[in-house]
């Protein structure tokens, strides 16, 4: 069993977000970290609900996305 370095499920969620502004300094548009920002959650959302991340990226470049489970409540 591996243990999470944090307990923060939103700070674990924007690391990678920081961690590349770090490395590369910026986004050079906005448009740019949208779209980081809507594969980072997409694969993120694939991910927590087992599926497979290379396949859901896959099914996306073939124009047939996975449409993970999402909950309704109400």
């Amino acid at each position: 069993m591996s243990v999470p370095f944090t307990n923060n499920e939103a700070e674990r969620g924007v690391r990678m977000l920081k961690v590349k502004g770090k490395i590369s300094g910026c986004f050079r548009t906005l448009e740019g970290a949208t779209r980081f920002c809507r594969a980072r959650s997409y694969l993120q959302t694939c991910g927590k609900q087992g599926l497979n991340r290379l396949e859901c990226l896959i099914s996306v470049f073939r124009g047939e996305p996975i449409l993970p489970a999402f909950e309704m409540d109400g």
